[in-house]
């Protein structure tokens, strides 16, 4: 799992050093480890932290795909469209054969990132899609990306983007898109528009873009996306969302911090800093061209059973997820295109 750090990239170290980088990895692991188990140890008398530890591992790590799948079975087994970002390939394997499987096809992209294993994909309602109509167009959208901005890199790793076409049991075209930003959101107007392109060469097919833009309540829109200005590049290309035109920059969907207990202790917070170091955010959206829909309804989730604790810090034991759920009802006002089989 380790890898030699190199002298090729980090000029900085010694030939010996690099020898040495495997062993010394592991030595700095076992220390730190150390450090970790005697500040749980000693703040934790008998041992009561382990038992939590299992917890934590259970409903987080080894149990995560099963809690998640749970609350998409249970809590929104009524939606027709869901967009999922940052899955893994084992999260589409283990729902594939539960009762979610059976009652969505899971769409993912033909060139999954196995490496990464962080993958935006779509689950689309067996009985309300023709799934004959299914297309993919991610590649097109991944060309576009590589021209946006004079050629400036826009940070999308392979697995970020998934786009496809497909029509519903009535007739009417889709174009759907699932995306997972980076950290700091900078990728998003870029993807927004590579994504409106891919919409305007298809007239007729509507757009339903699903995504995590990581856009921020802050921000100086060149170290961070402030949310307000992504709202102002959705509305100047056409679309509106599920929070409408004008998002409240503070209607949060993330809020989360780190512990002392991880490696990047310049990243941890006290609890008096939770909110300042911590992660909280409006982050994730629902996109639709304006005219075509109208919200019926949008709510937010971080307990799993369709409600949203506001300042609560997630995951819990109960919510295997670092975003809240967005559930978005729309009314359609185009007509069918054919009658319902």
């Amino acid at each position: 799992m380790l890898q030699k750090i190199k002298k090729s990239k980090y000029p900085a170290i010694t030939a010996e050093e690099e020898a040495v980088s495997i062993p010394l990895q592991t030595l700095c692991q076992a220390i730190f480890d150390a450090i970790l188990v005697h500040i749980v140890n000693t703040v934790s008398a008998g041992g009561k932290w382990q038992q939590l530890q299992q917890q934590m591992c259970d409903a987080l790590n080894r149990r995560k795909d099963e809690h998640t799948i749970g609350i998409l079975s249970r809590t929104y087994y009524d939606a027709d469209v869901l967009f999922i970002q940052e899955a893994a390939s084992m999260f589409m394997a283990t729902a594939g054969k539960t009762a979610l499987g059976a009652q969505y096809h899971i769409a993912a992209s033909s060139s999954l990132d196995g490496k990464r294993d962080q993958n935006s994909i779509i689950l689309l309602r067996r009985d309300y899609f023709d799934l004959n109509t299914l297309q993919e167009h991610t590649s097109e959208v991944m060309a576009a990306l590589q021209s946006v901005e004079g050629g400036k890199p826009v940070p999308v790793a392979n697995g970020d983007v998934f786009v496809i076409s497909v029509h519903d049991v009535f007739g009417r075209p889709y174009l759907l898109a699932s995306f997972h930003g980076d950290t700091n959101g900078l990728a998003t107007k870029p993807v927004l528009a590579a994504v409106d392109a891919a919409a305007r060469a298809r007239p007729g097919h509507t757009l339903l873009f699903g995504l995590d833009a990581n856009t921020y309540e802050v921000g100086d829109n060149i170290k961070y996306q402030q949310v307000l200005d992504f709202a102002a590049a959705y509305g100047a290309a056409g679309y509106t969302s599920c929070w409408g035109d004008v998002p409240d920059p503070k209607n949060h969907t993330t809020y989360n911090a780190r512990t002392f207990l991880q490696a990047q202790l310049q990243k941890a917070a006290r609890v008096d800093e939770l909110a300042k170091k911590g992660d909280k955010n409006p982050k994730d959206f629902v996109l639709f061209p304006k005219g075509v829909f109208a919200v019926a309804a949008t709510t937010k989730d971080n307990t799993g059973e369709r409600r949203y604790v506001e300042g609560m810090v997630f995951p819990t034991l109960a919510f295997p997820s670092d975003h809240g759920v967005l559930a978005t009802t729309l009314k359609d006002s185009r007509p069918p295109v054919k009658k319902l089989r």
